[in-house]
């Protein structure tokens, strides 16, 4: 089963308790309006996939070409879009809002985001080095990451090689994070532990790919489906059509 995942915008970390009266660190994120922009077909683009789009944007920092691609989605411009791979059968209609009950409370998700940049760093911060000795004949290299080459074959430092240099924001993905709570109401999802990226950082997350799965997902997730006016600027929706669906996998 591949259904679409959640685009979402990281609040912070908090804690819950559970009802042991346990404690549990759990970072906080906001789905910022999360709508579906766009579909990918196989017919046309050679894959499956939701183009999901969330956060407003201003109009006017937005390009005519794609201020008339959310028209004709009839949905806001958005700040962020990315894209999901699905099944064939798991496409949901464009211009529907993704609500945060599309992961249930104690399944497992990946997250995905980009980390924390630190700027230059050293090879002890950067690779968890264990640095050079205190005494016997060290001097001021202590915190150096020592030889990084041979002799004259091969007369170089190869490729990769663990060094200083700058650290953090890159793309990396945390397996298996736990769905602590999820509230519809006002569009959050807290998960279990740490995600990558810092405050205002947007973060993907998407069924687990590892590990078992939860049988009681809604199918193809859980969404409104809002209809609003296509035209060149963008009006607010008049009704609202709520669906939820169930269906068991």
């Amino acid at each position: 089963m591949l259904r679409s995942g959640l685009l979402t915008k990281k609040v912070g970390m908090t804690q819950v308790y559970d009802e042991a009266g346990n404690h549990i660190p759990v970072t906080v994120l906001s789905l910022e309006g999360c709508q579906v922009v766009a579909h990918k077909t196989a017919a046309r683009d050679g894959y499956t996939a939701l183009q999901l789009g969330s956060g407003e944007a201003k109009v006017n920092r937005v390009s005519k070409a794609e201020r008339e691609r959310f028209s004709k989605a009839a949905v806001t411009p958005k700040k962020k879009l990315i894209e999901f791979r699905v099944e064939e059968d798991k496409l949901i209609e464009v211009g529907a809002e993704m609500l945060a009950d599309h992961f249930v409370p104690g399944q497992k998700v990946d997250a995905s985001g980009i980390t924390v940049g630190k700027g230059f760093a050293g090879a002890m911060k950067r690779h968890n080095f264990g640095g050079l000795r205190a005494t016997h004949g060290v001097s001021i290299s202590h915190r150096s990451h020592g030889s990084t080459g041979q002799c004259q074959d091969p007369g170089k430092v190869f490729k990769g090689k663990k060094m200083a240099g700058h650290m953090g924001a890159v793309r990396r993905t945390v397996q298996n994070l736990e769905i602590a709570r999820v509230d519809a109401d006002q569009g959050l999802v807290l998960i279990k532990g740490a995600t990558p990226g810092s405050k205002g950082a947007w973060i993907e997350i998407r069924d687990a790919v590892k590990g078992p799965k939860v049988s009681d997902l809604p199918l193809p997730g859980s969404f409104n489906i809002s209809k609003a006016p296509v035209e060149d600027e963008i009006a607010p929706s008049d009704t609202t059509e709520s669906i939820n669906s169930s269906e068991d996998i």
